[in-house]
């Protein structure tokens, strides 16, 4: 008989395993997440190992989370665990008491206000995990989020999640037709809300190419028009309701599709030069407002806005609303989203490289 078959040789990889499955490193912090991708753009989940997040209201537990535990998401968005571009999501206790749960979102810079690529990724989450009561072929959830209540139904086949779609918080234009000077000539461009505010602007004026290959010169000039946006018209960006969300979150850069079946494009550079790989869940929300108002665009009527990778979201508008003296819009914003990891991350205190960094 052959050694091998009287004295089987346990693989390497299979006996590594067996002990980082049991391996606590002493003085180590442990987060958990789960890390998914909505049409390209990453999303970390948080699972455990954050302090319990004070506040009676989303905005309170946004503020808190901002104030008492901001290592946290540096930690988790910069490098070296994550990079300039990370997402992350941390699910929270609801403030309205018909919603199944809230959520915080977060990103290089800070904490966002609304975010749709993580609504479509965290609701097929709780479905696909059964954190939330299923029933197909629809399951549909409330969840709280800085800007307001979001609701979102899940397409649901033997378990599995084939599309999200979710009607996002009253969205509405705020101006039409601003004019801001800049190195590249007077800039026309206007400003919407559909979670948080963006001023979109057609690159056609500057004459930009939406392409992959721009990636850098795209960033540039969005930091760019940003700053000068905010210093030139941001005293203008006021919210109704809430100074919380009263400034400009980002620039979307719109333009011809690649696909001629598609209505456009859209890049957007949002947060500290962050740019998303999804068409952006908030920005076609108020991109939708601009269309209902520019081009008469008909209620319920979806069009496919895409990314800069050629990903899509559909959006319409699914009804007009008065929303405290402003003409908006309800909008309806459809994609998918997938699971590409579960991590379990180690913090070592000593370590103080570990505690983030960004290089761009």
């Amino acid at each position: 008989m052959a050694e091998s078959e009287s004295n089987p040789i346990t693989p390497i990889p299979q006996k590594w395993e067996t002990k980082l499955q049991n391996w606590n490193p002493d003085g180590f912090s442990e987060i958990t997440t789960v890390d998914m991708h909505t049409a390209g753009e990453p999303l970390r989940v948080i699972v455990s190992g954050y302090p319990e997040i004070q506040g009676d209201t989303i905005l309170a537990k946004r503020k808190w989370a901002r104030e008492n535990a901001d290592n946290l998401r540096k930690i988790l968005m910069y490098e070296p665990r994550g990079h300039a571009d990370m997402y992350g999501c941390l699910v929270v206790e609801p403030e309205s008491d018909d919603s199944d749960f809230g959520v915080l979102f977060m990103h290089n810079e800070g904490y966002s206000t609304m975010c749709g690529h993580a609504i479509i990724a965290i609701s097929k989450l709780v479905v696909e995990t059964k954190f939330v009561s299923v029933s197909e072929p629809e399951t549909r959830i409330k969840i709280d989020t800085p800007a307001g209540q979001v609701q979102a139904t899940a397409i649901v086949e033997n378990g599995k999640v084939n599309q999200v779609s979710f009607q996002n918080v009253p969205s509405f234009v705020l101006h039409r037709n601003q004019t801001v000077t800049s190195p590249y000539g007077d800039i026309q461009l206007d400003i919407a809300f559909g979670g948080a505010f963006y001023a979109y602007v057609d690159a056609q004026q500057l004459d930009l190419n939406l392409s992959p290959e721009n990636f850098s010169e795209i960033v540039t000039m969005g930091k760019s028009l940003k700053k000068l946006v905010a210093e030139q018209i941001g005293k203008k960006i006021k919210h109704p309701t809430h100074d919380d969300l009263s400034f400009l979150y980002g620039v979307i850069f719109t333009g011809p599709p690649a696909c001629v079946t598609h209505h456009s494009r859209h890049v957007c550079v949002f947060a500290d030069g962050e740019v998303d790989r999804s068409p952006t869940g908030t920005g076609v929300s108020g991109r939708v407002a601009i269309l209902c108002e520019s081009e008469n665009l008909p209620l319920n009527t979806p069009v496919t806005i895409e990314s800069i990778l050629g990903t899509t979201f559909q959006v319409s508008a699914s009804k007009r609303v008065n929303y405290v003296g402003l003409d908006a819009v309800i909008p309806q914003v459809t994609g998918n989203a997938s699971i590409t990891g579960l991590h379990r991350f180690l913090i070592d205190h000593a370590d103080k490289t570990g505690q983030g960094f960004i290089l761009r």
